[in-house]
């Protein structure tokens, strides 16, 4: 009896994705997106546009096809849904900075990506002069897009005090209120992160927000609110720092209310890839933890919270929906 071979493409698929990964990066940074921001286009057409060879042009926008961010009919080129609202410059969000700060700083930060896996240990990372803008930029982007997703799953008009508790983005209360233009909300946290996060506060913010600076690992939080929002506090603090944080946000509300803690959990059970990569990602750059969503419920349980479900955000972390009990 013959034995059929093993299809080994899933394994080649998975060890070309690093180059995938530059391929868009490439295409994203030389603007090949973007010239396609008018409709479908030649390859000489794009090349033209965006200043580079056709050669080269041609490679990136098949690799594109190949990734299914581009599509491909009658000899033209043409931006997906996705490419168009992100990457071609339009009028929504621009993602090209996120794209750029894991190009620039994290993409060649994990060429030692095996020794920390080695140790759990992150890598140095070097954030002087230029870099610390481009880690910024790009992390505040993608927490732009976190908060715009956030905004389409959830529903915010159920509240009308939301309390953003040692939060990095002022974008998820802004979010918010586009949805809800009768929410008002507190955004508490350490000086330095207030300081940070109004600097990137949009005009009108404070308008229906309120800075409160507060420690929640050392000082009850001000205020009292019907939501609490934790977006991507859990992975920054140990376990036992995290049940002291979702404690301080308990105090801080009735029974009832509702708590959303949106950050990237790992659960094996589901399949999804986004998670366990941003956990090396996470460990890579700055040794940071990704814990799993069994764990994390846990801590709900023994703060005052009950866990009633966990949603997946498109392109983002999860959110774990609790009530105060």
């Amino acid at each position: 009896m013959t034995t059929q071979p093993v299809d080994p493409s899933p394994l080649a698929a998975v060890a070309s994705g690093f180059m995938a990964a530059k391929q868009f990066f490439a295409a994203s940074e030389l603007g090949l997106f973007a010239a396609l921001a008018d409709g479908p286009a030649t390859s000489a057409a794009v090349a033209e546009t965006a200043g580079v060879p056709e050669r080269s042009a041609r490679i990136l926008l098949d690799a594109m096809v190949g990734l299914e961010l581009l599509t491909f009919a009658d000899g033209q080129y043409t931006n997906t849904a996705a490419t168009a609202a992100y990457l071609a410059g339009g009028e929504g969000l621009d993602l090209r900075p996120w794209l750029a700060f894991w190009d620039a700083l994290s993409y060649p930060h994990w060429l030692g990506y095996t020794d920390s896996m080695r140790t759990a240990q992150p890598q140095p990372f070097d954030m002087g002069g230029e870099r610390m803008e481009t880690f910024m930029g790009g992390v505040q982007t993608y927490n732009s897009l976190h908060a715009q997703q956030l905004a389409e799953v959830y529903d915010f008009t159920a509240h009308e005090n939301l309390l953003d508790l040692a939060g990095l983005s002022t974008a998820f209360l802004d979010e918010a209120h586009k949805r809800n233009p009768k929410l008002r909300g507190a955004f508490v946290s350490t000086d330095m992160m207030l300081q940070m996060a109004k600097g990137g506060a949009p005009a009108g913010f404070e308008d229906f927000v309120e800075f409160h600076e507060a420690d929640p690992l050392t000082t009850e939080v001000p205020g009292h609110y019907d939501s609490v929002l934790l977006e991507h506090v859990l992975h920054r603090f140990t376990p036992e720092e995290n049940k002291t944080i979702l404690t301080r946000a308990r105090a801080a509300v009735d029974a009832g209310a509702a708590l959303l803690v949106l950050d990237f959990l790992l659960d094996a059970t589901d399949g999804r890839r986004l998670d366990p990569v941003l956990a090396g990602e996470y460990l890579v750059i700055d040794g940071t933890v990704v814990y799993p969503e069994d764990e994390v419920k846990g801590w709900l349980e023994a703060t005052g919270w009950r866990w009633v479900e966990t949603r997946p955000v498109p392109g983002s972390p999860r959110v774990i929906i609790a009530e105060a009990v």
